[in-house]
């Protein structure tokens, strides 16, 4: 598997276990929020939510009892560059935790693991119980009275829908995963009604890295709206597929460069419910002001069929479809029936009129 970085590492960049802890619990948890707020940190799942306001709202909350969740739920087909920071970086991650702990004010974090991925949990839980010995997890963290944090790791069970954080946090609670109306949020009433912020594994790697070199280091990477590097999976039609580390604001085609992609049909972004870019775009920028994404890039080139590609990704939407909402359990399958009818050519142009609403 390629891993690669370029213009400079931020999340591959060196780092020391435990170093940014350390450097923590000497400054005021305000001095923190504002290296957050600097660096203009945006949720690496996908949603792009400023991490420095949503921690800023559950450190702000009223309640005594507060959690910290990192969604490690990666299911989206054509995600796994969470797998490799949890595999080979999980320093960064953990301690981006525990961070975030001492920040809001919570007591425990809590890892919620993909169900695929349970072949990891006695490593991760290992590395966890070295961390407690080493005074970086448990009482009085790094020699700081009063600074008391754990975390624990569950499985999920497999399910797409956990990917979202209030059907996550459903599931953690012990019940059938399926999204909650919102509002109230969880950073108000997440976890067991308590004040919860959920955020990706990136975005707390990311974490660890800005405590040790501010947020102005990290605005040095990446374009003004869309700061710092980002993590991409790449698969499909390529020479090497793998990690990549690449600022925001690189564009498609230097991408598809770096990997080798030759004779490109078409890039999927942002996984199966992300969006397809033709050859025609292929100028467009990765970034919230243009082509954002969980980190997701699946690379067809000019042999493959689009159609059955999309065929796959509609039996695999109305495979995971809770049921919960009438647009997602009876729209993808009516879409998936059109689908199947273009492939035997058994439609008409309204009806391909008629779809593309449903699919609005």
């Amino acid at each position: 598997m390629e891993k690669k970085n370029r213009n400079g590492a931020v999340i591959f960049s060196p780092y020391v276990k435990g170093e940014a802890v350390k450097k923590v619990v000497s400054m005021k948890r305000e001095d923190v929020l504002f290296d957050l707020r600097e660096s203009k940190l945006k949720g690496r799942g996908g949603a792009g939510f400023p991490t420095a306001t949503k921690w800023t709202l559950v450190a702000a909350a009223a309640s005594t009892e507060k959690y910290i969740v990192c969604n490690a739920d990666e299911g989206e087909p054509g995600t796994f560059k969470d797998r490799v920071l949890l595999l080979e970086y999980p320093e960064l991650v953990f301690d981006g935790m525990v961070i975030a702990g001492y920040v809001i004010g919570a007591k425990l974090g809590i890892v919620y693991l993909r169900g695929e991925y349970e072949y990891m949990l006695k490593s991760l839980e290992d590395y966890l119980e070295t961390m407690r010995k080493e005074n970086l997890l448990g009482k009085d963290i790094a020699g700081k009275p009063g600074f008391d944090f754990d975390i624990i790791i569950r499985l999920g069970s497999g399910a797409y829908v956990c990917g979202e954080e209030t059907a996550l946090i459903e599931s953690l609670e012990g019940n059938r995963g399926e999204a909650r109306n919102r509002p109230p949020y969880p950073v108000n009433t997440g976890f067991m009604g308590k004040p919860t912020t959920v955020n990706n594994v990136e975005t707390f790697a990311a974490v660890s890295h800005i405590v040790i070199k501010g947020g102005a280091w990290y605005c040095n990477h990446g374009t003004d709206k869309s700061t710092g590097s980002k993590l991409f999976s790449v698969s499909g039609d390529c020479e090497k597929p793998g990690v990549y580390e690449l600022p925001w604001g690189t564009k498609i085609s230097e991408l598809l460069e770096l990997v080798g992609a030759k004779n490109t049909k078409a890039v999927q972004v942002g996984g199966a419910s992300g969006f397809c870019i033709p050859k025609t775009q292929f100028d467009r920028a990765l970034g919230y002001e243009d082509a954002a994404t969980g980190g997701s890039i699946m690379i067809f080139n000019e042999s493959r069929n689009m159609l059955h590609v999309l065929k796959n990704f509609m039996e695999f939407f109305v495979e995971e479809s809770c049921g919960q909402c009438t647009p997602c359990r009876i729209g993808n399958t009516k879409l998936l029936e059109g689908v199947e009818m273009i492939e035997k050519s058994e439609f008409t142009f309204g009806y391909i009129n008629k779809l593309k609403e449903l699919g609005k």
